[in-house]
């Protein structure tokens, strides 16, 4: 099914425009600072503010005569500016402005990410307090297991996404750092002062030591964050996917009408919204190896993470933003089965109560081998065939010589198996 990205914000933050908008906030700050210092007269940063801008057409047609892309901007500006020009850029390196600028927008990208993670968790809280006590059976190794809940499904996410949100927070901050420090970061020709005050008004810290560049540890961390945070989606969205199958079919993703599923089944409705998750999550965990490749750089700098970082920050960024804003959707809109969720549990005809069993025969006094010995036996009648599992248990010459009726009663209700849920979900929600 077609859909269209739903925020131009986020991929309009990674354009060309915005790239040279960002460069030019860098280089207005520097100056901003240095004309309050008297190094830039008054008069030519009056000028400054006013004429400079930029042509995206004119620096393509720059670069394609220079071959370097902060150059053809720089003489772009330059051309609207007229001779005040001549302070713009003073003392300053490429990477000055390319790597603060970069910061700009990463920190702008990680707020819009950040706003997406709460819409998605408040959805998530809404559902887990919707399916408290929409039971249903937990797998194992995909094998029935024990009663479960849904709203624990919707909690676990929950609380996965609250600590996504916690890293991605902490990344932000870490990425939040720009330089102002020269051609190998000794301010050579501006001093740690101008940095500080020009990245103040960017909103940035000052990089402690930088080379010419930022160190690159920091972007890996903040694409380490979007890669779990993508894992997080994929890991929703692949349960969605089981749980939808056709032989167990207890949830399913929103389905359109009008949609169609297959080309040539009519009767299909495939779960292709978590199975696009699935597959984009893969594309932003590679983007992460990508990241941890730029950490090592060539002495003080060289240009091979510029490529990498031109390709893996806006799609990493734009992806999130659109898986995460996919599956609030997916699980706002959730189709739920009760029905189907009990006729689940029943197949395995009482297998999933049977440490229920086990323990109550211990708690009364077998030793825990005759308990197992006595549970499992019976066990394998019930997955041969032989009956269901209480009516078999209830008929085995041990077991009624060591628990009551009422005690087996007791192993197969699944109320008790949910007894800790409002322990659990104070410690998610409260």
């Amino acid at each position: 099914m077609i859909e269209r990205y739903t925020n131009p914000e986020m991929g309009a933050l990674w354009g060309e425009q915005a790239k040279f908008e960002s460069w030019l906030e860098v280089e207005l700050a520097v100056s901003e600072v240095l004309a309050a210092r008297g190094m830039i007269p008054a008069d030519d940063m009056r000028t400054i503010r006013e004429k400079a801008g930029f042509d995206l057409e004119r620096i393509e047609e720059l670069d394609r005569q220079v071959g370097h892309d902060v150059i053809a901007f720089l003489t772009s500006v330059a051309e609207k500016v007229g001779p005040a020009s001549r302070h713009i850029h003073y003392g300053l390196t490429s990477s000055d402005v390319v790597d603060t600028a970069q910061a700009l927008r990463t920190v702008r990208s990680a707020d819009m990410l950040l706003r997406r993670l709460d819409e998605m968790l408040e959805v998530l809280r809404k559902q887990a307090e919707a399916h408290r006590e929409t039971v249903m059976v937990g797998r194992t190794h995909g094998i029935h297991a024990e009663p479960y809940s849904l709203g624990l499904k919707f909690a676990s996410w929950y609380a996965e996404g609250r600590r996504n949100r916690t890293r991605l927070a902490v990344a932000r901050e870490e990425i939040a750092f720009g330089t102002i420090s020269g051609s190998v970061g000794t301010y050579a020709h501006l001093g740690p002062d101008v940095e500080a005050e020009a990245l103040e008004r960017l909103g940035l810290a000052p990089e402690p030591i930088a080379t010419q560049v930022v160190p690159r540890d920091r972007h890996a961390a903040f694409m380490s964050a979007l890669g779990i945070l993508a894992s997080s989606m994929d890991r929703i969205a692949t349960e969605v996917r089981h749980l939808q199958r056709s032989d167990v079919r207890e949830v399913e993703e929103p389905f359109a009408k009008g949609q169609k599923g297959s080309s040539s089944m009519p009767h299909k409705r495939n779960p292709v919204k978590c199975e696009n998750v699935s597959g984009l999550a893969r594309v932003v965990r590679a983007h992460v190896q990508a990241a941890l490749e730029n950490v090592p750089l060539w002495h003080e700098r060289d240009i091979s993470h510029s490529s990498v970082e031109r390709v893996i920050l806006p799609d990493a960024t734009i992806l999130c933003d659109f898986m995460l804003s996919r599956m609030t959707r997916v699980v706002e809109g959730l189709h739920v089965y009760p029905e189907r969720m009990q006729q689940n549990m029943g197949i395995t005809r009482g297998l999933i109560y049977s440490q229920a069993v086990l323990l109550a025969l211990t708690s009364s006094g077998l030793t825990r081998e005759a308990a197992y010995d006595i549970v499992q036996r019976n066990a394998m009648r019930c997955w041969a065939g032989d009956g269901e599992f209480k009516e078999l248990l209830a008929a085995d010459g041990e077991l009624k010589d060591a628990m009551s009726p009422e005690a087996l009663d007791r192993a197969f209700d699944p109320a008790r198996f949910l007894a800790h849920v409002g322990t659990i979900y104070s410690r998610v929600f409260e």
